[in-house]
């Protein structure tokens, strides 16, 4: 079999010299003895860590393991990070708060240097997820991510996992409560009380809008960012939609927002002619929202 070279899978020494390890045992690295889906793990101490910054593939939430129904997406995540930790030791880079489940967030690299989350984003078999408490190496995701997505490969080959249109209100209306990547034109920025309003359409009581509230408002600014400045941009969001006067996304950190200065992905996907009959389309799996 031909081995692939897949981009970005390596952290370089620049940003290695950087990264914060914890714990002596960290040093030498902990064995993977178990791999539990596509983007969580359990290491030889008995700690399970969820890989931070991004979502593999899952099957959906209300999917009954017993009714022995196939999630192509969600196997072939799961096999990948088996086959590229499973017996291997792994070191701890970065930040890693413990989320709700007890499960460490953090960034995982092989004992070879190669990085976990960026060789399942180029794979397609991740998305990235980034959240107010596992924001590290934002940028370098995204860039294994946009790989991926340009050349078409695992989950963005499925109408499930395509990016949304932003002006097409009605349909993100359908996607109320799951997590998707948005794109479209700004076409107003509206900013009071500390907070701030991203909309797509031309009535806000309907539209798909972006919401900074006063919090996030404060880390967009630190970020050197003027929501202003995306009016008229074109722009691509990630984030969970409700349904609040239209479909809505609540920033929560600056990582969520990307502007961008060329046509969509969505747009491109669909004159490419992605193929009807894709097996893969009925993968659906999401996490929980943060």
């Amino acid at each position: 079999m031909r081995r692939v070279t897949l981009p970005l899978v390596r952290l370089s020494i620049l940003l290695l010299a950087g990264l914060l390890v914890t714990g002596a045992a960290w040093a030498d690295g902990l064995r993977v003895t178990a791999v539990l889906d596509g983007d969580t793990l359990e290491l030889e101490d008995g700690r399970r860590v969820r890989l931070a910054g991004i979502d593999a593939a899952k099957p959906p939430r209300n999917a009954n393991p017993a009714d022995g129904r196939v999630w192509p997406l969600a196997e072939a995540a799961t096999a990948a990070l088996a086959d590229l930790s499973l017996g291997h030791r792994v070191r701890l880079h970065g930040p890693a708060p413990t989320d709700r489940h007890g499960r460490l967030l953090a960034h995982l690299v092989r004992e070879d240097g190669l990085w976990l989350q960026s060789a399942l984003l180029v794979r397609g078999l991740a998305r990235v997820h980034t959240r107010p408490d596992a924001r590290a190496y934002a940028a370098e995701l995204l860039a294994g991510e946009e790989a991926a997505r340009n050349a078409g490969r695992g989950l963005w080959r499925s109408r499930v996992y395509a990016v949304r249109d932003a002006a097409d209100a009605d349909g993100l209306s359908r996607d109320r409560d799951s997590f998707q990547l948005v794109e479209g034109l700004v076409l107003a920025v509206s900013k009071g009380g500390g907070e701030s309003w991203l909309d797509f359409g031309t009535d806000w009581r309907s539209d798909v809008t972006v919401h900074i509230g006063r919090a996030a408002m404060r880390e967009v600014t630190r970020a050197g960012i003027d929501p202003l400045s995306y009016e008229g941009r074109r722009v691509r969001v990630r984030g969970w939609i409700t349904l609040r006067n239209g479909p809505m996304i609540e920033i929560t950190h600056p990582d969520q927002i990307e502007r961008l200065e060329r046509e969509p992905a969505a747009a491109a996907a669909q004159r490419a002619g992605a193929d009807d009959d894709d097996p893969w389309d009925d993968d659906e799996g999401e996490e929980d929202p943060e």
